[in-house]
């Protein structure tokens, strides 16, 4: 199964590659625990659904959110709900942004977006990805 996933993703990235419909606003975020982070991607061509990836090291991308472009957007959790991820669509329908309340080191990983567009083929496009790094928050020693 994990093959599969692995070979899904790939396929994905070359479609990515050659029609460049959906763009990360950054390629790296480095924050503290605790903190809010937004990130944002931005898409040029009708979708019928959005989604947000994860990956860590070594392992192959899961999907943490997912959500329809329909007239009332409907979110949809991954495999492994997270209460501190939101998923939004801005009202013009070209930004897709996850929201991460309360940053733990644990959400240090490569976060990408993607969309599945609507013609007549079940066609996935990735962004290009964001790095997250979460970094502890300084200790600060008694005086």
């Amino acid at each position: 199964m994990e093959t599969l996933a692995v070979i899904w993703f790939c396929s994905a990235l070359v479609a990515k590659s050659l029609e460049a419909e959906i763009t990360a606003s950054r390629a790296e975020v480095v924050s503290s625990e605790g903190s809010k982070l937004h990130l944002s991607c931005n898409y040029s061509v009708k979708a019928h659904n959005l989604q947000w990836y994860r990956q860590d090291p070594g392992s192959a991308p899961r999907v943490l959110l997912l959500i329809t472009d329909t007239k009332e957007p409907t979110v949809v959790e991954g495999e492994h709900p997270n209460p501190r991820l939101t998923a939004e669509l801005n009202e013009e329908r070209n930004r897709l942004d996850l929201l991460i309340s309360s940053a733990a080191a644990t959400d240090s990983a490569v976060y990408y977006c993607a969309l599945q567009n609507t013609g007549g083929y079940s066609k996935v496009l990735f962004g290009d990805g964001t790095r997250i790094t979460i970094e502890p928050k300084e200790q600060h020693k008694p005086e």
